[in-house]
C-alpha cells in the first residue's frame, strides 16, 4: 500500500512510522510527505531520508481549502499513486472531496482518549478538566474535527505534577507506538468499518 504522510510540524509521527514500515515485515510503504508549510522540520527528515516531498498551497490562509488547492492535493497524490494516507500533525481539515477518494483510508492520530477533548491543546484541556487517565487516539478521518470512528487508543495516566508538556511526551511515546500498528492493520486489510464501530482483526483473520 502506497501511503502519503501530510504533516505541518516537526513530524516526530512521520519519524515513527517511516522507521517501522522500513524496518518490519508490512506492505505499506511511505511514498510521499505532504506539507502545508514549506518550513516545516517534517520536510528536511523526509528529504534526510529519502522521501519525496511536496509543499501544498491550500489557496488560503485558513478554513476551507480553495478548488485550486483541492486539485492540486488530488494530483500530488495520483502522482505518488497513493492508496491511503497518514496525517501526522497535518493542521488543516482535508477536504470532503479527498476524503470520497479514499474511504476509510485515511487515518489521523490524535493526542488525548477521543470522543474527549478534540481540536487543539487536547493535553491542556485534559490537566483542566482532572482526569485522571488520557492516552493518544487513531481514528479515520472524517468531515469533523477528530470524529471519525475510533481505531486504536493507548490509555496514559495523569500524575498529580503533570504539566501540558510532561503529558504530551509520554503520551507522544505510545502515540509512536500505536500509530505504525494501526497503519499495518489497514494496510493488511485488517479494518472491518461498521458505522462508527472498527474491528481490528489479528493477522490470522485478515482477508
Amino acid at each position: 500500500m502506497r501511503v502519503a504522510v501530510m504533516a505541518s510540524g516537526r513530524g516526530s509521527n512521520f519519524d515513527a512510522l517511516l522507521k517501522a514500515t522500513r524496518s518490519e515485515r508490512t506492505s505499506a510503504e511511505i511514498v510521499v510527505v505532504l506539507s502545508d508549510q514549506r518550513g516545516a522540520a517534517v520536510l528536511e527528515k523526509a528529504r534526510g531520508a529519502g522521501v519525496p516531498v511536496e509543499i501544498l498551497d491550500p489557496g488560503t490562509p485558513r478554513g476551507p481549502w480553495s478548488p485550486e488547492g483541492i486539485e492540486a492535493l488530488r494530483v500530488a497524490l495520483q502522482r505518488h499513486r497513493v492508496e491511503a494516507v497518514c496525517l501526522a500533525g497535518f493542521m488543516r481539515i482535508v477536504p470532503p472531496e479527498i476524503l470520497r477518494e479514499f474511504p476509510s483510508r485515511i487515518l489521523n492520530i490524535h493526542p488525548s482518549l477521543l470522543p474527549s477533548f478534540p481540536g487543539l491543546r487536547a493535553q491542556r484541556k485534559a490537566l483542566r478538566a482532572g482526569v485522571k487517565v488520557s492516552g493518544c487516539t487513531v481514528h479515520l478521518v472524517d468531515e469533523g474535527v477528530d470524529t471519525g470512528p475510533i481505531v486504536i487508543q493507548a490509555a496514559v495516566p495523569v500524575e498529580p505534577d503533570d504539566t501540558e508538556d510532561s503529558l504530551a511526551a509520554r503520551i507522544l511515546e505510545q502515540e509512536h507506538r500505536i500509530y505504525p500498528q494501526a497503519l499495518f492493520a489497514l494496510a493488511e486489510n485488517r479494518l472491518r468499518v461498521e458505522g462508527r464501530v472498527v474491528s481490528v482483526l489479528s493477522p490470522e483473520k485478515r482477508s
